[in-house]
């Protein structure tokens, strides 16, 4: 096995490298490279589990000191399969890490895209369909959702963020890497859920069901839009045309709020699912 222990050691903050990963939290840096930044061994472990490529990890004197023959390891199996490996001193590593949110330990991936034509899900089991995500927390946070709950993947439509989002590969806590996932124009899903035979069910304030009288068994599609805009009119355009099997479910609102945290929404109704799937 290779020996890690005269890994390269980088301290400049101005470094090229450094710079070119630092660089991965703009949207426009990850769509021309296909690369894309994540933080934390936990993360990169999922990553490298379901493999995804890593092509350079970046540590810490500190966190080799703190967990040498744990993560010397884990950083040599790493190196076996061709991935790139430096320490950082602590200026150079601030630069490319998260905020506060300094484990010592980033990587640079290549991940995605995500085409709906080359996903396969599961299709005794139902799927979110995200449309008009604007924050990558809460887009990292419904594909957490969704795993946890055992559905069958994710799909954004016309998204406002990217599932190569560092924020959002770290709220999934890593199950962005293992989770079926596809970004598709809405035309297109509609599309796909009519020749996969999914039945639509939106969740919207005006939903002519309560959200546990909707059927989300089986080949539902599960379909949320923006909390500023709603979904689209097309999807309603497409059920009266006779494109697609639709239906609409509320949650009740007893307070002054308007509406849920998109990703709050996503997770009642995906665990509603768990219980009609295990009542049966």
């Amino acid at each position: 096995m290779t020996d890690i222990t005269g890994m390269e050691t980088i301290t400049s903050a101005s470094n090229q490298r450094v710079k070119q990963a630092a660089a991965l939290r703009d949207a426009d840096a990850r769509r021309g490279t296909g690369l894309t930044i994540v933080d934390g061994r936990r993360e990169l472990s999922r990553a490298a589990a379901t493999g995804v490529e890593i092509v350079e990890i970046f540590v810490t004197a500190e966190a080799i000191a703190d967990d040498a023959s744990t993560l010397t390891e884990w950083l040599t199996r790493l190196v076996d399969r061709g991935t790139r490996a430096a320490v950082l001193s602590e200026r150079a590593f601030d630069r490319v890490a998260f905020g506060g949110r300094n484990e010592g330990v980033v990587g640079v991936v290549r991940f995605g895209p995500w085409p709906l034509t080359e996903q396969v899900f599961a299709a005794d089991r139902p799927v979110l369909i995200i449309e008009g995500v604007e924050k990558p927390g809460n887009l990292g946070a419904i594909i957490r959702t969704a795993d946890a709950a055992g559905l069958g993947g994710v799909l954004v439509c016309d998204g406002r963020t990217d599932l190569a989002n560092p924020a959002a590969i770290r709220a999934s806590l890593g199950t962005v890497f293992s989770l079926p996932l596809a970004c598709a124009a809405i035309d297109e899903v509609i599309d796909w859920c009519r020749r996969q035979d999914r039945h639509v069910v939106a969740a919207t304030p005006e939903g002519r069901r309560l959200w546990h009288e909707a059927d989300l068994r089986g080949a539902a599609a599960i379909l949320l839009g923006s909390e500023a805009h709603g979904i689209s009119p097309a999807w309603g355009i497409a059920a009266a045309g006779g494109r697609l099997a639709f239906d609409t479910a509320r949650l009740p609102m007893h307070g002054v709020a308007d509406s849920l945290n998109l990703s709050v929404t996503a997770a009642v109704l995906a665990y509603e699912a768990v219980r009609q799937r295990e009542a049966h």
